[in-house]
């Protein structure tokens, strides 16, 4: 379902400001986005949120709502209006790159009316454990949407499509109330007991109202926009069976070769490897073990980076690993804040990039800056996308064998002029390392890429070369 070689760009950040224009601007950016070798854009969530224009996107409010309708103080979203929004989609596949739509079906927030239900407190720490018994509450359950009048569904939400809630406008208290007759959802996270409950009004995927729902949805907003995937938000608080069945309906019935990928965040390689199989291979999932390898590695003077692929996606289920350096969660002062430290980020992207395991995204704070933390754009980010387009092929040999000098090298291809490719890493001072990149090499001079070494490399008879790296830095040796 992704290209070979190809290219994922999550093309959003937090604190973008946009001005509401940001399909528009994408529109405008298609064509040199392809020509750098990006294939597939992750757009941020595209429907109403509750805070209206100044919604991320994941404060779901109307699924149905693309910037169409005067809801929640607005008519378009914070990125435009669903007719720019569908246009950006059709210039992005006619230059040829794929369309994977933020999908939040976890929560809905911003009711429209309070319901007086039954309902029984739990622990924030244990949701298993009860703390009182059934009391009377009065909770933002109600979503009506009179600003769309039921335009494309007709279908109102009420306290019975979910489990819980966590604020009960009654007594002003902020905790977590399981609403009468809800139990949790299994086959969800272990931690706090079970975590079915996120955030807002949790949905309830157990109620077959609420699934055929969902799937209407989805076939409208395919059939609608002609997105070509699914980026899942929050899956672990999700029941596994729901999205197994729900995207293998959306295949048979839909768009056969949807993508999908959800976002698990768990650093337990064992908790991923179980959704995958819960799902039955359905969803690819974000490797977030890598991130944080990542993240100790940039952070760690004495870290091992010849393991620095161990108990990861990449490493151990790479078809169904989308690698990551960094997103609009990890960035600062964010909720899962672990910004990879700037020296390693062009070496992490080398990692992700420059090899033959997983499916790469590349983030758009890394790529253009965030300015709101006057964070600049990566130096050189840009040339690894293009070597991966244009170099990253053929057989790949590893040279994991030293904790502070790790490489690869790319033995190329006969149909990509002149690609191959070595790479040399370093977290410690200047270093070298002898690695073979095959025998028709053997003569030709290598330059290192990304400029950081001036030296000119020749392939011995063997097909061999010592390549160079600088400390703290990476080295990608391409032929002359």
């Amino acid at each position: 379902m992704k290209k070979i070689n190809g290219i994922m760009m999550q093309y959003f950040e937090w604190y973008m400001e946009c001005n509401q224009n940001l399909w528009n601007m994408v529109a405008e950016n298609a064509e040199k986005l392809s020509e750098i070798g990006i294939t597939a854009l992750w757009l941020p969530p595209a429907y109403k949120g509750m805070a209206g224009k100044d919604d991320v996107g994941y404060g779901v409010y109307d699924l149905y709502d693309l910037g169409e309708f005067d809801q929640k103080g607005s008519i378009k979203t914070k990125y435009g209006s669903k007719d720019e929004y569908i246009n950006c989609i059709e210039t992005l596949k006619q230059a040829g790159i794929e369309v994977y739509a933020d999908v939040v079906l976890n929560h809905k927030m911003g009711a429209d009316m309070l319901q007086t239900i039954p309902a029984t407190k739990v622990d924030w720490g244990d949701h298993y454990k009860e703390l009182s018994n059934q009391e009377i509450v009065r909770v933002a359950t109600k979503f009506t949407f009179p600003g769309r009048h039921h335009k494309y569904s007709d279908f109102e939400w009420n306290w019975t499509h979910f489990h819980g809630i966590d604020y009960d406008d009654k007594s002003k208290e902020h905790a977590i109330f399981k609403f009468r007759d809800k139990k949790w959802d299994d086959a969800v996270d272990e931690e706090f007991g079970n975590y079915d409950y996120l955030m807002g009004a949790d949905i309830d995927f157990t109620n077959p109202e609420v699934v055929e729902e969902c799937y209407k949805w989805a076939k409208w907003y395919i059939e609608t926009t002609g997105v070509t995937g699914f980026r899942l938000d929050a899956v672990k608080h999700i029941n596994a069976s729901f999205y197994k069945d729900f995207i293998k309906r959306i295949r048979e019935n839909i768009s056969k070769n949807l993508f999908t990928v959800g976002e698990y965040w768990s650093t337990d390689k064992e908790r991923l490897h179980r959704y995958i199989t819960e799902t039955e291979g359905e969803i690819s999932l974000f490797d977030v073990p890598l991130h944080y390898n990542f993240f100790n590695a940039s952070n760690d003077d004495n870290y091992d980076l010849a393991t620095i692929l161990n108990n990861t996606l990449m490493k151990e289920n790479p078809n169904r690993a989308v690698t990551f350096v960094d997103n609009h969660d990890t960035q600062p002062g964010q909720s899962l804040q672990s910004f990879i430290n700037n020296w390693f980020k062009l070496p992490a992207y080398s990692i992700i990039l420059l090899r033959n395991e997983g499916y790469p995204c590349v983030f758009y704070g890394d790529f253009y800056g965030i300015p709101h933390d006057e964070i600049k754009p990566i130096y050189n980010l840009d040339t690894l996308i293009k070597l991966r387009k244009e170099k990253a092929y053929g057989n790949q040999t590893d040279y994991f064998d030293n904790r502070n000098y790790i490489g690869w090298t790319r033995e190329g291809d006969d149909e990509h002029l002149k690609s191959g490719l070595a790479v040399l890493i370093s977290n410690a001072g200047d270093g070298e390392k002898r690695m073979y990149i095959g025998e028709k090499f053997a003569g030709c001079q290598f330059i290192d890429s990304l400029s950081n070494c001036e030296d000119i490399i020749t392939i011995d008879e063997q097909g061999f070369g010592v390549f160079k790296v600088k400390g703290k830095s990476v080295s990608v040796w391409v032929e002359i």
